[in-house]
């Protein structure tokens, strides 16, 4: 988007006729033809240049070019465009800050949580993401416990005092995970539900 704007400026200092601005970056053109008021700065700042030469007589074009495809030329061209932005003194849009500050905070975060791997909470959720969100609030609920492990089946004996649940059937404790995958004697149910006996 920058190289196009610093086209529009570069033809703008030459005699008034038909121009050609060849790019090979096809959302440039997108985001250009169908911009809206959350569109980057930049588009509004190209557009509206592109308004302004429009209106002193000139024909300007954009044509897409795809990307490395035998054409002559074209990696130098990326070479010479990619050496040439170092000399231009272009402010940054508050929104790309965001974004970049948004991405490393992320990034700094999931290494964080990366080395947490003694917290059980990981092996549940390893990535930091957002989990699908159900319409149905009590849908939601129950699998978000289902998730972490907290259910009134496993851990109502925390509340009320009583001993840990344990599987009658496998003499281990009782917990979400031997429910679902782990003991054998829920096979019968699992093959009805998930037509198989073996859960990941």
């Amino acid at each position: 988007m920058t190289a196009a704007l610093h086209a529009l400026v570069q033809i703008s200092n030459r005699p008034c006729g038909c121009y050609i601005i060849y790019i090979d970056s096809l959302s440039v053109l997108q985001s250009l033809q169908s911009f809206h008021y959350h569109s980057h700065p930049l588009v509004f700042e190209v557009l509206d240049f592109y308004h302004r030469l429009y209106s002193r007589g000139f024909t300007v074009l954009f044509c897409w070019v795809p990307a490395h495809v035998g054409i002559s030329g074209n990696e130098k061209t990326d070479k010479a465009a990619k050496s040439a932005a170092h000399f231009f003194n272009t402010s940054i849009p508050a929104c790309d800050l965001k974004k970049h500050a948004k991405t490393n905070l992320h990034l700094k975060w999931q290494r964080q949580w990366s080395l947490e791997t003694e917290n059980k909470l990981h092996f549940i959720k390893p990535l930091i993401e957002n989990w699908p969100v159900l319409k149905n609030r009590r849908s939601d609920t129950i699998i978000t416990r289902l998730r972490i492990g907290h259910t009134r089946a496993t851990h109502r004996y925390l509340l009320l005092g009583e001993q840990m649940p344990m599987c009658p059937h496998c003499n281990c404790r009782m917990t979400v995970l031997h429910i679902l995958i782990e003991c054998q004697y829920f096979n019968a149910q699992r093959m009805h539900f998930f037509r198989t006996t073996v859960v990941l």
